[in-house]
Protein backbone atom coordinates (compact mmCIF):
# COMPACT_ATOMS: atom_id res chain seq x y z
CA UNK A 1 0.00 0.00 0.00
CA UNK A 2 1.16 3.43 -0.85
CA UNK A 3 1.62 5.91 1.84
CA UNK A 4 0.00 8.85 2.12
CA UNK A 5 2.88 11.08 0.67
CA UNK A 6 3.37 8.88 -2.48
CA UNK A 7 0.12 7.76 -3.42
CA UNK A 8 -0.38 8.91 -6.98
CA UNK A 9 -3.67 9.75 -7.25
CA UNK A 10 -5.63 13.17 -6.36
CA UNK A 11 -8.63 12.72 -4.73
CA UNK A 12 -9.15 16.53 -3.54
CA UNK A 13 -8.60 18.41 -6.22
CA UNK A 14 -9.92 22.09 -5.46
CA UNK A 15 -12.38 21.82 -2.62
CA UNK A 16 -14.76 23.42 -1.09
CA UNK A 17 -13.56 26.41 -3.08
CA UNK A 18 -12.65 25.99 -6.43
CA UNK A 19 -10.91 29.10 -7.65
CA UNK A 20 -12.83 31.52 -9.87
CA UNK A 21 -11.38 31.23 -13.33
CA UNK A 22 -12.17 34.34 -14.42
CA UNK A 23 -13.63 33.61 -17.94
CA UNK A 24 -13.22 36.48 -20.30
CA UNK A 25 -16.35 39.03 -20.10
CA UNK A 26 -17.18 37.96 -16.63
CA UNK A 27 -18.67 34.77 -18.31
CA UNK A 28 -20.43 32.64 -15.89
CA UNK A 29 -19.92 28.99 -17.83
CA UNK A 30 -17.13 28.00 -20.19
CA UNK A 31 -18.71 25.45 -22.55
CA UNK A 32 -16.06 23.71 -25.04
CA UNK A 33 -17.64 21.44 -27.85
CA UNK A 34 -15.34 18.12 -29.24
CA UNK A 35 -15.28 16.52 -32.49
CA UNK A 36 -13.51 13.22 -32.34
CA UNK A 37 -12.67 12.77 -35.94
CA UNK A 38 -11.32 9.28 -35.80
CA UNK A 39 -12.96 7.49 -38.74
CA UNK A 40 -10.27 5.67 -40.97
CA UNK A 41 -7.94 5.17 -37.58
CA UNK A 42 -9.89 2.58 -35.94
CA UNK A 43 -8.65 -0.95 -35.56
CA UNK A 44 -8.63 -2.74 -38.90
CA UNK A 45 -6.54 -5.66 -40.78
CA UNK A 46 -6.27 -3.52 -43.41
CA UNK A 47 -3.99 -1.36 -40.82
CA UNK A 48 -2.14 -4.77 -39.97
CA UNK A 49 -3.77 -4.59 -36.68
CA UNK A 50 -5.04 -7.76 -35.51
CA UNK A 51 -8.27 -7.71 -35.52
CA UNK A 52 -11.15 -5.63 -36.37
CA UNK A 53 -12.79 -2.57 -34.56
CA UNK A 54 -15.17 -3.07 -31.65
CA UNK A 55 -16.06 0.09 -29.93
CA UNK A 56 -18.55 3.07 -30.35
CA UNK A 57 -20.78 2.17 -33.36
CA UNK A 58 -24.72 1.14 -33.88
CA UNK A 59 -23.83 -2.31 -33.09
CA UNK A 60 -23.37 -2.01 -29.57
CA UNK A 61 -21.73 -4.53 -27.89
CA UNK A 62 -19.67 -5.99 -30.63
CA UNK A 63 -16.97 -7.97 -30.68
CA UNK A 64 -13.45 -7.89 -32.31
CA UNK A 65 -12.77 -10.11 -35.00
CA UNK A 66 -9.65 -11.53 -34.47
CA UNK A 67 -7.86 -11.88 -38.22
CA UNK A 68 -10.83 -10.79 -40.41
CA UNK A 69 -12.68 -7.50 -41.46
CA UNK A 70 -15.97 -6.14 -40.61
CA UNK A 71 -17.36 -4.67 -43.31
CA UNK A 72 -20.99 -3.58 -41.52
CA UNK A 73 -18.37 -2.08 -38.88
CA UNK A 74 -16.12 -0.59 -41.47
CA UNK A 75 -18.78 0.88 -43.02
CA UNK A 76 -20.28 2.16 -39.95
CA UNK A 77 -17.06 4.23 -39.61
CA UNK A 78 -16.68 5.44 -43.01
CA UNK A 79 -20.83 7.20 -42.49
CA UNK A 80 -18.72 9.16 -40.35
CA UNK A 81 -16.17 10.64 -42.62
CA UNK A 82 -18.33 10.27 -45.63
CA UNK A 83 -21.48 12.19 -44.13
CA UNK A 84 -21.44 12.80 -40.34
CA UNK A 85 -18.80 14.89 -40.61
CA UNK A 86 -20.22 17.26 -42.86
CA UNK A 87 -23.63 17.63 -41.07
CA UNK A 88 -21.70 18.33 -37.87
CA UNK A 89 -19.40 20.79 -40.14
CA UNK A 90 -22.14 22.83 -41.16
CA UNK A 91 -24.27 23.24 -37.74
CA UNK A 92 -20.72 24.58 -35.87
CA UNK A 93 -20.33 26.67 -38.85
CA UNK A 94 -23.87 27.88 -39.49
CA UNK A 95 -23.82 29.16 -35.54
CA UNK A 96 -19.99 30.51 -36.29
CA UNK A 97 -19.60 28.18 -32.80
CA UNK A 98 -15.95 27.40 -32.12
CA UNK A 99 -15.24 23.95 -32.03
CA UNK A 100 -11.68 21.77 -30.96
CA UNK A 101 -11.21 18.85 -33.13
CA UNK A 102 -9.91 15.64 -31.52
CA UNK A 103 -8.17 14.45 -34.87
CA UNK A 104 -6.75 10.88 -34.96
CA UNK A 105 -3.28 11.54 -37.46
CA UNK A 106 -3.77 8.53 -39.64
CA UNK A 107 -7.68 9.54 -39.81
CA UNK A 108 -7.24 13.16 -40.90
CA UNK A 109 -4.51 11.93 -43.47
CA UNK A 110 -7.08 9.73 -45.28
CA UNK A 111 -9.37 12.83 -45.39
CA UNK A 112 -7.91 16.50 -46.58
CA UNK A 113 -11.17 17.64 -47.65
CA UNK A 114 -12.32 17.36 -43.90
CA UNK A 115 -8.98 18.72 -42.92
CA UNK A 116 -9.81 22.02 -45.07
CA UNK A 117 -12.87 22.23 -43.75
CA UNK A 118 -11.52 21.95 -40.48
CA UNK A 119 -9.19 24.87 -40.82
CA UNK A 120 -11.59 26.96 -43.49
CA UNK A 121 -13.71 27.19 -40.33
CA UNK A 122 -11.51 28.24 -37.68
CA UNK A 123 -10.95 25.12 -35.67
CA UNK A 124 -8.58 24.09 -33.31
CA UNK A 125 -6.88 20.71 -34.25
CA UNK A 126 -5.77 18.86 -31.32
CA UNK A 127 -4.05 15.32 -31.52
CA UNK A 128 -6.48 12.45 -30.92
CA UNK A 129 -2.89 10.04 -31.18
CA UNK A 130 -1.63 8.44 -34.35
CA UNK A 131 -4.27 5.68 -34.30
CA UNK A 132 -7.73 5.26 -32.32
CA UNK A 133 -5.92 2.25 -30.44
CA UNK A 134 -5.80 0.99 -26.87
CA UNK A 135 -2.41 1.91 -25.75
CA UNK A 136 -2.52 0.04 -22.91
CA UNK A 137 -1.53 -3.25 -25.05
CA UNK A 138 1.68 -1.15 -26.20
CA UNK A 139 5.19 -1.22 -24.75
CA UNK A 140 6.74 2.47 -23.82
CA UNK A 141 8.75 2.57 -26.56
CA UNK A 142 6.32 1.91 -29.42
CA UNK A 143 3.65 4.27 -28.11
CA UNK A 144 6.78 6.85 -27.81
CA UNK A 145 6.92 6.87 -31.33
CA UNK A 146 3.56 6.86 -32.33
CA UNK A 147 3.41 10.19 -30.41
CA UNK A 148 6.18 11.64 -31.93
CA UNK A 149 4.92 10.33 -35.71
CA UNK A 150 2.02 11.95 -34.78
CA UNK A 151 3.16 15.36 -33.90
CA UNK A 152 5.18 15.39 -37.13
CA UNK A 153 2.12 13.64 -39.87
CA UNK A 154 -0.49 15.96 -37.74
CA UNK A 155 2.40 19.02 -38.54
CA UNK A 156 2.34 18.09 -42.35
CA UNK A 157 -0.93 17.12 -42.69
CA UNK A 158 -2.69 20.95 -41.20
CA UNK A 159 0.42 23.09 -41.54
CA UNK A 160 0.83 23.64 -37.80
CA UNK A 161 1.92 21.30 -34.86
CA UNK A 162 -1.07 20.50 -32.51
CA UNK A 163 -0.86 22.00 -29.05
CA UNK A 164 -3.42 19.80 -27.19
CA UNK A 165 -3.49 16.23 -26.92
CA UNK A 166 -6.43 13.71 -25.81
CA UNK A 167 -4.57 10.34 -26.70
CA UNK A 168 -8.12 8.45 -25.51
CA UNK A 169 -7.14 5.08 -24.62
CA UNK A 170 -3.76 5.70 -22.87
CA UNK A 171 -1.24 3.83 -21.24
CA UNK A 172 0.69 4.21 -17.65
CA UNK A 173 3.43 5.78 -19.75
CA UNK A 174 1.01 8.38 -21.76
CA UNK A 175 1.06 11.32 -19.11
CA UNK A 176 5.24 11.47 -18.82
CA UNK A 177 5.88 10.72 -22.75
CA UNK A 178 3.48 13.52 -23.90
CA UNK A 179 5.48 15.92 -21.01
CA UNK A 180 8.62 14.52 -22.60
CA UNK A 181 7.82 15.88 -26.06
CA UNK A 182 7.37 19.27 -24.58
CA UNK A 183 4.97 21.28 -27.49
CA UNK A 184 1.59 20.25 -25.90
CA UNK A 185 -0.10 23.58 -23.88
CA UNK A 186 -2.12 20.74 -22.75
CA UNK A 187 -3.74 17.17 -22.45
CA UNK A 188 -6.49 16.27 -21.74
CA UNK A 189 -6.80 12.48 -20.74
CA UNK A 190 -8.74 13.07 -17.57
CA UNK A 191 -12.41 13.42 -16.50
CA UNK A 192 -11.58 14.03 -13.24
CA UNK A 193 -12.37 17.81 -12.79
CA UNK A 194 -14.77 20.71 -13.93
CA UNK A 195 -11.95 23.25 -14.11
CA UNK A 196 -8.72 22.92 -15.67
CA UNK A 197 -6.36 21.68 -13.28
CA UNK A 198 -1.83 21.27 -13.18
CA UNK A 199 -0.07 18.25 -12.48
CA UNK A 200 3.59 17.56 -11.87
CA UNK A 201 5.54 17.19 -14.94
CA UNK A 202 9.38 16.19 -15.93
CA UNK A 203 9.65 20.01 -17.55
CA UNK A 204 7.88 21.21 -15.18
CA UNK A 205 4.04 21.91 -14.44
CA UNK A 206 2.02 20.57 -17.13
CA UNK A 207 -1.75 21.46 -17.83
CA UNK A 208 -4.96 19.01 -17.72
CA UNK A 209 -8.39 20.52 -19.18
CA UNK A 210 -10.10 17.81 -18.38
CA UNK A 211 -12.89 16.06 -20.80
CA UNK A 212 -16.11 14.54 -20.43
CA UNK A 213 -17.41 10.90 -20.92
CA UNK A 214 -21.23 11.55 -20.27
CA UNK A 215 -22.12 14.69 -21.62
CA UNK A 216 -20.94 12.41 -25.10
CA UNK A 217 -22.96 11.12 -27.49
CA UNK A 218 -20.89 7.86 -26.95
CA UNK A 219 -23.89 7.11 -24.65
CA UNK A 220 -25.88 5.80 -27.84
CA UNK A 221 -23.57 3.44 -28.42
CA UNK A 222 -23.39 1.88 -24.81
CA UNK A 223 -25.37 -0.35 -22.86
CA UNK A 224 -28.05 1.81 -20.32
CA UNK A 225 -26.89 4.97 -22.53
CA UNK A 226 -29.55 7.35 -24.45
CA UNK A 227 -31.62 5.81 -27.35
CA UNK A 228 -33.12 8.83 -28.37
CA UNK A 229 -32.49 12.52 -28.97
CA UNK A 230 -34.79 14.07 -26.92
CA UNK A 231 -32.64 12.02 -24.04
CA UNK A 232 -29.75 13.37 -25.42
CA UNK A 233 -30.71 17.09 -25.59
CA UNK A 234 -32.33 16.52 -22.00
CA UNK A 235 -29.16 15.66 -20.44
CA UNK A 236 -27.23 18.27 -22.42
CA UNK A 237 -29.52 20.94 -21.18
CA UNK A 238 -29.50 19.56 -17.58
CA UNK A 239 -25.52 19.87 -17.40
CA UNK A 240 -25.37 23.16 -18.88
CA UNK A 241 -28.18 24.72 -16.39
CA UNK A 242 -26.73 23.26 -13.65
CA UNK A 243 -23.08 24.47 -14.13
CA UNK A 244 -24.51 27.82 -15.38
CA UNK A 245 -26.66 28.50 -12.71
CA UNK A 246 -23.53 27.34 -10.06
CA UNK A 247 -21.53 30.03 -11.95
CA UNK A 248 -24.09 32.46 -11.54
CA UNK A 249 -23.87 31.95 -7.79
CA UNK A 250 -20.50 32.14 -7.75
CA UNK A 251 -18.45 29.10 -8.99
CA UNK A 252 -18.37 28.95 -12.56
CA UNK A 253 -17.06 25.99 -14.50
CA UNK A 254 -16.59 24.35 -18.37
CA UNK A 255 -18.75 22.05 -19.46
CA UNK A 256 -17.04 19.89 -22.70
CA UNK A 257 -19.59 18.20 -24.88
CA UNK A 258 -17.88 15.02 -26.81
CA UNK A 259 -18.98 14.54 -29.86
CA UNK A 260 -18.44 11.67 -32.79
CA UNK A 261 -19.09 12.23 -36.50
CA UNK A 262 -20.62 8.77 -37.20
CA UNK A 263 -22.75 9.08 -33.95
CA UNK A 264 -24.03 11.97 -33.28
CA UNK A 265 -23.63 13.13 -37.34
CA UNK A 266 -26.57 10.47 -37.52
CA UNK A 267 -29.75 13.15 -38.99
CA UNK A 268 -31.80 11.53 -35.50
CA UNK A 269 -29.54 12.82 -33.34
CA UNK A 270 -27.89 15.99 -35.02
CA UNK A 271 -31.09 17.37 -34.66
CA UNK A 272 -31.18 17.29 -31.07
CA UNK A 273 -27.44 18.64 -30.96
CA UNK A 274 -28.79 21.89 -33.16
CA UNK A 275 -31.55 22.55 -30.82
CA UNK A 276 -28.88 22.37 -27.98
CA UNK A 277 -26.65 24.99 -29.70
CA UNK A 278 -29.31 27.19 -30.37
CA UNK A 279 -30.46 26.91 -26.67
CA UNK A 280 -26.64 27.78 -26.11
CA UNK A 281 -26.45 30.54 -28.27
CA UNK A 282 -29.43 31.95 -26.10
CA UNK A 283 -27.25 33.21 -23.65
CA UNK A 284 -25.09 35.59 -22.75
CA UNK A 285 -22.90 34.87 -19.88
CA UNK A 286 -21.62 31.82 -21.49
CA UNK A 287 -18.00 31.62 -23.33
CA UNK A 288 -18.29 29.15 -26.36
CA UNK A 289 -14.54 28.40 -26.57
CA UNK A 290 -11.92 26.29 -28.04
CA UNK A 291 -9.90 23.95 -25.45
CA UNK A 292 -6.44 25.68 -26.51
CA UNK A 293 -8.42 29.25 -25.96
CA UNK A 294 -9.43 27.76 -22.10
CA UNK A 295 -5.62 26.24 -22.05
CA UNK A 296 -4.36 29.81 -22.39
CA UNK A 297 -6.12 31.14 -20.37
CA UNK A 298 -6.27 28.88 -17.52
CA UNK A 299 -2.12 29.85 -18.01
CA UNK A 300 -2.60 33.53 -17.90
CA UNK A 301 -5.06 34.03 -14.98
CA UNK A 302 -3.69 30.94 -13.35
CA UNK A 303 -0.39 30.13 -13.79
CA UNK A 304 1.08 27.21 -11.49
CA UNK A 305 2.12 28.17 -8.06
CA UNK A 306 5.74 28.13 -7.77
CA UNK A 307 7.47 26.63 -4.55
CA UNK A 308 6.48 28.16 -1.49
CA UNK A 309 3.79 30.51 -2.85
Amino acid sequence: MYSKNDYPRDLIGYGRTPPDPEWPNAAKLAVQFVVNYEEGGESSILDNDPASEKLLSEIVGAEAWPGQRNLNMESLYEYGSRAGFWRLWRLFTERDMPVTVYGVTVAMMRNPEAVAAMKEAGWEIASHGLRWLEYKDFDEATERAHIHAAVRLHTEITGERPLGIYQGKPSDNTLRIIQEEGGFVYSADSYADELPYYVDGVNGPHLIVPYTLDVNDMRFATPQGFNSGDQFFAYLKDSFDMLLAEGRAGAPKMLSVGLHCRVVGRPGRAAALARFLDYVNGHEDVWVAKRIEIARHWWEVHPPKTEGA
